[in-house]
């Protein structure tokens, strides 16, 4: 294995492409100072993969990127490539010839290419550190590394032997598992922290879990006891509705005629309605012309003034404005002068370049003339020279004219073999840009498609996130509000008093119903009605009035209960009775509150006198207007005769029903939300997913599209390429040809020449000097024709600059006319419209004059009727007051009768709807039909006091248990297989922690091993190195800490002959690069490299060490190949190939090879 090629472009000095042909053996690089002989280390090291700025001899990584000299601009890019011949396959990678490129880029973008193939940084350091050579480049001693190996640290000494070792790569799979084992550190703590914070929740957890199993066991005793005792109830309800349904039919007869008289009396009153109707029509007709009549006068008023001011604003305005014709003629003159300005131009271009003609000519003649006197006094001399060497140069002429013509030949043949490769690469470039062509013509909107599909999906799965982000936050709404029900549902539980009641209806077979719950209250006014109804608010019972149930609460002495009792007569009246008083400050109250049919007598017994009012004013006012009544504000307020009970007494059992209906109205409504939500969710999950796919396939369809333009380009990169190199081939090959025709015309000329004066040498006696007066002719002649040519482009750029200045005038003239002649028509119409406005407006204001008298007289008459109606509208009203006022009278006498049948109506009725609210209140609470209650088969030793006594039991010990929370059960599983799914997880995560530091075990014990073969090898190396650069001299490497062969370091013992020195500073300068020398060459021995460059590192030697320095490197060639930089002829004298690296004034380098002879090799 060995470096084949270097090729550098664009590479700090080397600004055209170079390509050096490197050689097994030595090669030396030589050349002066300054040009750019480092240049090719840099390129070596940096196409390796160097990073460091500093390492290049650069403040920045772009630096070395062409700069630019005076006569070249900078390059914007550096590009090197570095063939290996890997014929050995010592590289592992299965070609024999390995290329690998680097190329950077003004911006700081860099590539890498391995056998022109992308690859990374990595691959390139992976790939050749198998070979030895690593990123501390020990196989590259530049300048000053000597110096550098001695001053470091002995860790730093130690990278050299790991480095040639290939411990490197294992370091950095060590490096990787460690950064590894740091961030699963995080992962692991994380874990930690969420299973140690789940694990203290599964405790409370699992104690409400208890709770709630323990809790569904007490409910199930308690509902088999409340349906066993509503079974009970429900059979003694039936019993009692067979008893109650004959007392209904008493006191329709007693109706029948007091509502005869009120239907006559209410047929007169719809007479005089009707009349009272037609007069109010008539009235409003009346007032509605007088209106209209008004409104019209306004108009034609309106009208008038308007039609006056547009007769006197509508005057006609003369044009005032610049006049089109005379633009025009502007126009015409300007393109005129702009003709002969533009004729001038080609005039003056025309003598332009008759006179560079006459220019050429007479430089050609200048030329010719100099050549002239030159050959005359060329042959002047040679005359003189003598015979002799006139006829040595005859016969040269003759040779030299028969070589010229042999090669024009040859070069002739070449040039049309090289014009046919030519021709056959142009062909092949234009089907290269046609394919190019039809496959970026075939991309058509590629990138806009795939972009508008990223842009869609990403919106649709935004869409899908906010669509479930509002699911769950539905979702949680509905379980709050649940809960909130819920626990509002326990408060409406009976308690004291009222829980009395409850279970001595039930011991009796009572039916009952909780007040609260059978009220709504209109929004507001809930605490109004929960201050107004007192106990009835929190202890109302909607029961039979029942001398049992009164006993059973007094007896006790649990508190207080209101019972209400449903059983009020059919049409009893005073259910719907009111206090015959104004309430206009208000409402009754009963009015804000929706109630079942069989509790409007007992509540309006209750709130008959109450009025619901805004504010305390309006209180006061209603008080004191009618001592009988109560008013009640908002706030729960209530005022008297002469007292008010206000203040907060805490939520009602009213108010509690009152928002339980409300919320479960909203959990309704949102639970359809969440249906809605639920679907627009899955179609918008799925709408994602189409257009997930969508996008996929068009980023594919797009990078398919761009890898075949990519590959199009490429192919017509690399033709244009070689069409480039063989056309400047071609050139070349032209031009020497051209030159080796000149050269045989010039022997032919000269030959013919030296043979005439060989012929005349005899006859002339004597030689002239030659004129020069024809060359000074032809020099005065040239420099007057520059003179006049200068003159020339001076009248031509004049000429060009007032045609410049003229052009476009005469079109900038046309535009200003066509609009000047646009506006003044369009002035004439408007002055036209002006005229017809002007009389179209007098028109108008002469007839709105007339049509304004007439208007006045139907004005006047419209204001009589307008009276005369009135008045009769006035006497219709009185005499319908006069009829209300009976039909009150009759209506009032008939709702008192009505109260009286209403009442035995309700009688009758009580007993149906006690087995109506039992039942329902079996179905609200148990689910169970009337049937299914029927059809319960109770003990036959039945106890309705046991059972509630059972009941009441089970009911403390689930209130014992306090709130129970309904989801415990299932929260605990969740949480409980959740945290077992994370302990799995920490155990994984730890097993790969245990996997990580295993590896790492591994990785420090394959390094152990590498790198102490490497030191026992390079031990002992380098005392045999050291004593050869320093016979008699002393020299070896000590382990600073041998104990740990990790992380030990290395320090350099050297004594060189005659010196018994203990620190390395005290040897001078060519005795440490020796010394570092020697530990190079003791690491190259140990773990020899395919290849070493060495920068000018025997500078500071004298020629005995020189001459030592040298032998290794003959050693070192029979492995390895040597690229040397040197001034020093020894060294150049063992090279196999010498490069010389000049630069000219363009600050450009350059680069020539010489193989040397064998024997010189020795």
């Amino acid at each position: 294995m060995h470096l084949k090629s270097l090729t550098l472009k664009g590479f700090k000095s080397f600004a055209s492409a170079t390509t050096l042909k490197l050689e097994p053996g030595i090669c030396a690089v030589v050349g002066p100072n300054g040009s750019g002989k480092s240049n090719v280390v840099d390129a070596l090291a940096w196409v390796m993969g160097e990073q460091g700025a500093k390492t290049l001899r650069g403040g920045k990584m772009e630096d070395v990127i062409f700069a630019g000299t005076g006569d070249r601009k900078p390059l914007g890019r550096a590009e090197v490539t570095l063939t290996i011949d890997n014929s050995d396959g010592k590289l592992p990678i299965e070609y024999s010839e390995v290329s690998i490129t680097r190329r950077m880029f003004r911006d700081g973008a860099s590539e890498y290419e391995i056998n022109g193939a992308k690859a990374r940084l990595m691959d390139i350091q992976e790939l050749l550190s198998d070979s030895g050579i690593g990123r501390e480049m020990h196989v590259i001693v530049g300048q000053g590394r000597l110096s550098q190996i001695l001053e470091s640290r002995p860790e730093e000494r130690r990278a050299f032997i790991e480095e040639a070792a290939g411990v490197l790569k294992h370091r950095r799979r060590k490096e990787k598992a460690q950064r590894k084992l740091v961030n699963m550190q995080a992962n692991l703590d994380r874990l930690h922290d969420l299973t140690d914070e789940l694990h203290k929740q599964l405790g409370p957890l699992a104690r409400q879990a208890e709770a709630a199993q323990k809790a569904s066991a007490v409910q199930a005793t308690i509902r088999s006891t409340r349906v066993q005792l509503a079974a009970h109830k429900v059979k003694q309800l039936s019993e009692e509705l067979n008893d109650s349904t004959r007392r209904s039919e008493m006191l329709a007869e007693q109706r029948a005629e007091l509502q005869a008289e009120l239907e006559e009396h209410s047929e007169t009153l719809a007479v005089t309605e009707e009349e009272l109707r037609t007069a109010l029509e008539e009235a409003e007709a009346a007032k509605n012309l007088w209106y209209r009549l008004s409104a019209v006068q306004e108009k034609n008023s309106a009208t008038l003034r308007i039609a006056s001011d547009r007769a006197e604003q509508a005057q006609v305005a003369e044009w005032s404005g610049p006049d089109p014709q005379e633009l025009l003629e502007r126009a015409e003159r300007a393109a005129e002068e702009q003709a002969e300005l533009e004729e001038n131009v080609e005039i003056a271009a025309e003598k332009l370049e008759t006179i560079a003609e006459q220019v050429a000519e007479a430089e050609e003649a200048a030329r010719a003339a100099e050549q002239e006197h030159f050959a005359q006094v060329r042959a002047i001399a040679d005359r003189r020279e003598g015979v002799v060497r006139l006829l040595a140069q005859h016969e040269a002429a003759a040779t030299q004219r028969d070589n010229a013509a042999a090669e024009v030949e040859r070069l002739q043949d070449n040039a049309a073999e090289q014009q046919e490769t030519l021709d056959g690469l142009l062909e092949d470039i234009t089907e290269a840009e046609e394919a190019l062509r039809e496959t970026e013509a075939s991309g058509g909107d590629l990138e806009e498609t795939r972009a508008q599909a990223d842009r869609e999906a990403a919106g649709a799965e935004e869409r899908a996130e906010q669509l479930r982000a509002e699911q769950l936050q539905l979702e949680r709404d509905i379980a709050t509000a649940e809960a909130t029900i819920a626990a509002w549902q326990d408060r409406l539980t009976p308690t004291d008093g009222a829980a009395v009641v409850v279970r001595a209806a039930d011991k009796a077979g009572i039916a009952t119903l909780r007040l609260a719950e059978q009220l709504h209250i209109h929004d507001g006014w809930g605490a109004a009605a929960a201050a107004v109804l007192g106990d009835a608010a929190s202890s109302g019972i909607v029961a039979p009035l029942s001398d049992a149930l009164i006993s059973a609460l007094i007896d006790a002495r649990e508190g207080r209960a209101v019972l209400l009792d449903p059983s009020a007569p059919e049409g009893d009246a005073s259910a719907t009775f009111r206090l015959d008083t104004d309430v206009s400050a208000g409402k009754w109250l009963l009015d804000l509150m929706d109630v079942p049919a069989d509790l409007l007598r007992p509540l309006t017994a209750l709130l008959v006198d109450v009025v619901a009012v805004d504010s305390a004013a309006e209180a006061r006012k209603v008080v004191a207007a009618d001592p009988r009544l109560r008013a009640v504000t908002k706030d729960g307020s209530v005022y008297g005769a002469g007292w008010v009970a206000s203040g907060s007494g805490g939520t009602t059992p009213v108010e509690l029903a009152d928002r339980i209906a409300a919320e479960t109205e909203g959990v309704t409504k949102k639970k359809k939300e969440l249906g809605d939500l639920q679907a627009a969710l899955s179609g918008a999950l799925d709408a994602a997913s189409d257009l997930r796919t969508a996008a996929a396939a068009a980023r594919a369809a797009e990078q398919e599209h761009r890898a075949l333009r990519d590959a199009a380009a490429k192919r017509l990169g690399a033709l244009q390429k070689q069409g480039d190199a063989a056309q400047r081939q071609l050139e070349r090959s032209t031009a020497e040809q051209q030159s080796a025709e000149q050269r045989l015309a010039k022997a032919t000329e000269e030959l013919d020449e030296l043979a005439d004066r060989v012929a005349r040498v005899d006859d002339e006696d004597h030689t002239t000097e030659p004129s020069s007066a024809e060359r000074d002719a032809a020099a005065l002649h040239l420099s007057q024709v520059k003179a006049m040519e200068m003159e020339a482009r001076l009248a031509q750029r004049t000429a060009e600059e007032r045609a410049q200045s003229t052009r476009g005038k005469a079109e900038n003239l046309r535009r200003q006319a066509r609009a000047e002649e646009a506006a003044r028509k369009h002035h004439q119409q408007q002055q036209a419209r002006r005229a017809a406005a002007r009389e179209m407006a007098t028109c108008v204001r002469e007839q709105s004059q007339r049509i304004a008298d007439r208007i006045a007289d139907a004005l006047a008459t419209a204001e009589a009727n307008r009276s005369q109606t009135e008045h009769a509208h006035k006497q219709w009203q009185t005499t319908m007051a006069q009829q209300r006022d009976k039909v009150s009278a009759l209506t009032a006498q008939l709702g008192r009768m009505n109260d009286n049948a209403h009442t035995a109506e309700l009688a009758r009725t009580q007993a149906q709807v006690k087995i109506e609210q039992a039942v329902a209140g079996a179905m609200e609470q148990l689910g169970l039909t009337a049937e299914q209650l029927l059809a319960e088969e109770l003990p036959e030793d039945f106890d309705a006091a046991a059972t509630k006594a059972e009941l009441k039991k089970a009911e403390k010990a689930l209130n014992s248990l306090g709130k129970v929370n309904p989801l415990a059960l299932e929260e605990f599983k969740a949480l409980e297989e959740r945290y077992n799914f994370l302990a799995q997880q920490l155990d994984d995560v730890e097993r790969a922690r245990n996997d990580l530091h295993e590896v790492i075990a591994d990785v420090d014990a394959t390094i152990l091993q590498l790198f102490t073969e490497a030191w026992k090898d390079v031990e002992v190396a380098f005392p045999q190195v050291f004593s050869t650069l320093f016979p008699g001299g002393a020299g070896r490497l000590v382990l600073t800490d041998p104990d740990d062969m990790l992380t030990t370091g290395i320090e350099v013992e050297a004594r060189p002959p005659g010196k018994k020195v203990k620190r390395l500073s005290l040897l001078s300068g060519g005795e440490k690069s020796l010394t570092a020398l020697a530990m190079l060459v003791a690491i190259f021995k140990a773990r020899p490299s395919p290849f070493y460059v060495m920068d000018e590192v025997e500078a500071a030697l004298d020629d005995v060490n020189l001459r030592r320095l040298i032998a290794l490197f003959e050693e070192l060639r029979k492995d390895s190949q040597l690229i040397v930089i040197t001034h020093q002829k020894p060294t150049m004298d063992v090279a196999n190939v010498l490069y010389g690296v000049t630069m000219r004034g363009d600050g450009v380098t350059r680069v020539i090879s010489q193989r040397m002879a064998p024997e010189k090799t020795a």
